[in-house]
């Protein structure tokens, strides 16, 4: 007998098609039998020796976070409610081209300062890895959801050129290129660029293109950061469609959206670029998330020749007076390329976390506030924050347009990414909320797209994307990783008030055929494991 029938479910199955009710059978891990509703009729229904009551609830694949920053997380919280709890059944991690492989003990170090902001210091971790299949070994160990990984270019870069502002020598070159073909051969789906953090971004197009033709070659996909989503936006997201080409390289464009106040408006220009370029022939897809604000770290919106030579060479920059000024006046006057080129707006940088507990007063406020309360400018408090909390700051950026992400979200090309940040005490609410949100916001109250369409831009277009052949689709014999809802009630729990409130409305989740959200609450299993390029 069967393990698990899922009774009197209303299948969306993530094709995109019309919903059905139907009996869905899960044993062994997969899905082995869906009886529909009319097939049923005078027939004898489905039997295992443990039956789900779905009336009323949704049946879909688990959704798949395109652009996920859980990478210490899912080692250091096994219940990982934050991506579990909203029907995340699989994450891909590696992104913005900053991880923890492939590394030596020197860029080990290096990485884990440079994102202590993204995931914490790691001192509760052991690192015993260094490279790329060796941290898929770890995940392989058991983690509360899947996760595929991307090989991070910066952190390449820092293995073969170090955090220097130049071209890469041919050896050089060659030595990234092989570091990249194995973190492929091991089991990365692709290849991630930051490329407004350093040291990616000190990469020129020449290198990106070589790099791309390595993924190419193993059938993976380049999924960039790109060099701004401010002033040079339109121009950004042309140089990586143009790159790719060049490359014959599949493209998947990360957080695709359109910010600050030279962009309201602009995303049916963004979306026509595309648009010419998949009618050409281009491989693209992209991600978002459905809120306004973005979220990075505040060492991030400093000018690139602040960033050369590593984190300890800005801390030394940000201590001297003189140097501290030109970092000013980049980002203050000439706006500074971490910045998108656009001048920054403090009163629109919120503090989200710091390492420091003495600093944590700033949590919650925007620079300018801070600035405010203490009778000082606000690069004073911004530069004060650095130095006293060795770069840890995260921030949350208010530049957003309401109607661009609507925009963005309805092209076909869609996905759902995260983006999510679990480090601080005032996180993005999109961390623990993205899923629901769609579903409860875009799909129940706003329309924006239909559930079915929704369910699919989740779960099958990016299985596509990763080429999973058995994952993103209720179909038999795809693997039982799945999410029940209730698409009256489905809702992001988290705010920006309350950032890390879990969801309402998801009251069991699948992953491998086991339950690790039942009744609404996180169970200890821990089914998921790394899902590597060419597995099924």
């Amino acid at each position: 007998m069967e393990e698990l029938v899922i009774r009197d479910a209303d299948v969306v199955d993530g094709s995109g098609g019309p919903s059905y009710r139907a009996d869905v059978v899960v044993d062994g891990g997969r899905i082995v039998s869906i009886v529909q509703e009319a097939a049923a009729a005078g027939c004898q229904r489905p039997t295992a020796r443990r039956e789900l009551d779905a009336a009323g609830l949704v049946v879909a694949p688990g959704f798949i976070d395109m652009h996920a920053h859980s990478d210490l997380a899912l080692l250091r919280d096994p219940d990982h409610s934050a991506k579990a709890a909203q029907g995340v059944t699989l994450e891909v991690l590696g992104q913005d081209g900053l991880s923890y492989a492939p590394v030596d003990d020197r860029t080990l170090a290096e990485v884990r300062s440079a994102i202590t902001g993204w995931n914490g210091t790691g001192d509760d971790i052991d690192f015993d890895w260094r490279s790329v299949g060796e941290y898929l070994d770890r995940l392989d160990r058991g983690i509360a959801v899947n996760a595929a990984y991307l090989v991070p270019q910066g952190t390449v870069r820092m293995l073969a050129v170090g955090w220097e502002d130049r071209a890469a020598t041919p050896a050089e070159l060659e030595r990234m290129r092989r570091l990249v073909a194995e973190g492929l051969e091991q089991g990365a789906v692709g290849l991630s660029s930051g490329l407004t953090y350093t040291p990616g971004m000190y990469a020129r197009d020449a290198e990106l293109t070589e790099l791309c033709r390595v993924v190419a070659s193993y059938g993976g996909y380049y999924c960039p950061h790109h060099r701004s989503y401010g002033a040079g936006a339109l121009e950004a997201y042309e140089e990586m469609v143009a790159l790719t080409r060049e490359a014959g390289c599949a493209l998947h464009l990360a957080h695709a959206t359109m910010n600050f106040g030279v962009n309201e408006g602009r995303a049916p220009a963004l979306l026509d670029l595309l648009d010419t370029a998949l009618a050409a022939g281009a491989d693209i897809t992209l991600d978002t998330y459905p809120y306004t604000p973005g979220c990075t770290t505040l060492v991030a919106v400093l000018p690139s020749w602040a960033g050369e030579g590593g984190p300890e060479a800005v801390l030394r920059r940000l201590a001297d007076d003189a140097t501290a000024e030109r970092v000013r006046h980049h980002l203050e006057v000439t706006g500074a390329d971490g910045c998108h080129g656009v001048p920054v707006e403090w009163d629109t940088i919120e503090i989200s976390g710091v390492n420091s507990a003495a600093l944590a007063e700033y949590v919650g406020r925007t620079v300018q506030e801070s600035a405010d309360l203490r009778g000082e400018t606000p690069w004073t408090t911004a530069r004060r924050l650095l130095l006293e909390d060795r770069l840890a700051p995260t921030i949350l950026q208010h530049v957003g347009h309401e109607e661009n992400v609507r925009t963005i979200m309805r092209h076909p090309v869609h996905t759902g990414g995260s983006d999510g940040i679990l480090q601080g005490s005032k996180p993005h609410p999109r961390a623990y909320g993205t899923f629901p949100h769609y579903l409860g916001r875009y799909v129940r109250e706003l329309g924006v797209l239909s559930l079915e369409e929704c369910v699919a831009h989740l779960t099958a277009r990016p299985a596509a994307r990763l080429r999973l052949p058995d994952r993103g689709l209720v179909r038999e014999g795809y693997r039982a990783d799945l999410v029940l809802f209730d698409p009256a009630t489905v809702a992001a729990g988290s705010t920006f008030e309350r950032p890390r409130a879990l969801p309402v409305g998801i009251p069991h989740v699948l992953v491998d055929g086991r339950p690790v959200i039942e009744d609404g609450r996180r169970t200890d299993v821990l089914a998921g494991r790394s899902v590597r390029r060419g597995q099924v």
